[in-house]
């Protein structure tokens, strides 16, 4: 049988601010076009369907319209909670989405419950059985495992002993002559961070060793790592990464989705397919001079900025004008001022003299901030002030802040 193994849409993510809904919706669009073209029997989204764990409804508009797409041909469709993800939200809209043929799992459920989804290829006629594991916190892997294999599990408190027993309890539903796969969401110890992740659910005490998966499965799809990556261990255990890159730390990153085929008795094999939708993200460096004259080059990426020139007023804005699609702009380390020390206040300096102080050590070298902080404080400490009839001056447009930092 054949499957698509896909995971961390984060439908909703926003990027410094900037709304990402149309990229999303192309990026899922494509992995639609994907299955279409591949026939396959069954799609496995790994969590984190969306960014939030309370989308918007245009958000939960994409996503819908993604999910029954897929289904629309009769393609098995698996879904389940990541850590971004709200399982009850999940799990409220799983009755409906089971009429179109859509499996959501958002908290982890018993064998006989829906842990293990049972169905038939429809291109080969083979049993295919999935153990779903969505994401667990610290807080509620003792409780998952210990209603769902009723064992003692309160006794044991390490994260990495209670996946194990779920997942031991939920590959005992898998049966022979069949293809045994197992998706979950969470942290294989040895896998490489995308860039993108929640750190404090991915590292530390969340790590999972591959072994805990044992031999029995034919592949283990994982979501939760951004980075496209096959781990160590007796059966295939993969990320299929991020399709869409959601943040500057995965720039180098390849989106993908990944074809899995295998049958009962047939090693799984994979290919990776690179999405091409979606705008990618890029660092650039160079004085403003520069960034201008090779703003062709970035086409409409987005990019992180770093500028090769100190601080001035009105640097920012600068940028912007020559490249509307800098997001996060930034003095180079190498231009930026040690700001460490601190200004020593002393009677006999004026606040003129004093906030000329601060600037330099900002390396702020502009004499229209030094002109507006003045006609300000004069403003701000004149006799109308105390009358109740302050004027703040209009500051000019060329005399901005904007730093860049």
């Amino acid at each position: 049988m054949k499957f698509l193994h896909t995971s961390d849409w984060h439908v909703g993510k926003t990027l410094k601010g900037h709304s990402r809904l149309d990229e999303q919706r192309d990026v899922l669009a494509e992995i639609v076009d994907i299955v279409r073209d591949q026939a396959v029997d069954a799609v496995l989204i790994a969590g984190d369907l969306y960014d939030s764990s309370a989308p918007s409804a245009e958000a939960q508009k994409i996503l819908t319209g993604a999910l029954l797409a897929l289904a629309d041909n009769g393609t098995q469709v698996l879904a389940m909670a990541g850590n971004h993800d709200h399982p009850g939200l999940l799990d409220a809209y799983r009755p409906l989405a089971g009429h179109a043929g859509i499996t959501l799992v958002g908290q982890p459920r018993a064998v006989d419950d829906g842990g293990v989804v049972t169905f038939t290829a429809r291109s080969t006629g083979e049993q295919v059985n999935v153990a779903v594991l969505p994401f667990l916190s610290q807080r509620y892997a003792v409780k998952a495992a210990d209603l769902l294999t009723h064992t003692p599990a309160e006794q044991a408190s390490n994260y990495e002993t209670q996946i194990r027993e779920l997942l031991h309890y939920l590959t005992a539903g898998f049966t022979p002559d069949a293809v045994n796969l197992v998706m979950a969401h969470l942290t294989v110890t040895g896998g490489l961070l995308g860039g993108g992740e929640r750190t404090a659910q991915t590292i530390f005490d969340y790590y999972v060793p591959a072994a805990a998966f044992g031999s029995t499965p034919h592949y283990v799809a994982l979501g939760h790592l951004h980075r496209r990556q096959t781990l160590p261990a007796n059966c295939p255990v993969a990320y299929s990464g991020s399709p869409i890159c959601v943040d500057f730390g995965e720039q180098d990153n390849t989106p993908t989705v990944v074809l899995v085929e295998a049958g009962p008795t047939t090693p799984a094999t994979t290919t990776d397919i690179t999405i091409s939708a979606g705008r990618r993200m890029r660092t650039v460096r160079g004085t403003v001079a520069d960034l201008t004259a090779r703003a062709a080059e970035f086409g409409d990426d987005w990019l992180r900025v770093y500028v090769t020139e100190p601080a001035r007023a009105g640097l920012r804005d600068d940028v912007l004008t020559a490249l509307p699609n800098a997001l996060d702009i930034r003095i180079d380390p190498d231009y930026a001022q040690n700001v460490s020390r601190r200004v020593t206040a002393r009677p006999d300096r004026s606040p003129s003299e004093l906030f000329a102080d601060y600037c330099a050590e900002r390396g702020l070298d502009d004499p229209r901030v030094q002109s507006l902080f003045d006609e300000l404080h004069d403003t701000l400490t004149s006799p109308d002030t105390h009358t109740g009839n302050l004027a703040v001056p209009t500051a000019p447009t060329t005399a901005t802040t904007g730093t860049g930092d």
